[in-house]
């Protein structure tokens, strides 16, 4: 079983669809979520605190800077923007895939975890998440 989740971004930031994935996973088993785009990454990350989102989006600014930041001089990718070769950095040393266990039609999830496209591009982007339920077969708790 199998569907695709998008998800509008506005600029560099998380966007949890944690809700969306809820309402889409059934029985027992293992869900897959996967980005299919090189400049956005997938978190797990703590949804009670916002200020949790903002410090990592500033963490990894300060990480890896745009290419017009002078420490990035060396990088050679620059035609598409000053944002996206460090996007493709941050996507390279982030996940871009997940596995969560599924149990009794429900993610098991933390108390304060969520689900989170990590948008590291400046511009406004259209990012789509596949997702897979492989059921165990075994019997609901």
């Amino acid at each position: 079983m199998h569907t695709s989740f998008v998800i509008q971004t506005n600029g560099p930031g998380l966007y949890e669809f944690t809700r969306e994935v809820a309402r889409w996973v059934s029985g027992e088993g293992l869900l897959t979520l996967f980005v299919r785009h090189t400049s956005c990454s997938l978190l797990i990350q703590e949804n009670a605190d916002p200020e949790v989102q903002t410090d990592l989006t500033e963490f990894f600014h300060r990480l890896v800077p745009p290419t017009t930041d002078p420490k990035m001089a060396y990088l050679t990718h620059t035609y598409e923007g000053p944002d996206d070769m460090p996007a493709h950095i941050k996507a390279a040393l982030l996940p871009v895939s997940l596995s969560i266990p599924v149990v009794a039609g429900k993610m098991m999830l933390g108390t304060w975890q969520g689900i989170y496209l990590f948008e590291h591009r400046a511009r406004p982007h259209r990012r789509e998440v596949v997702a897979q339920m492989i059921h165990s077969g075994a019997p609901s708790i």
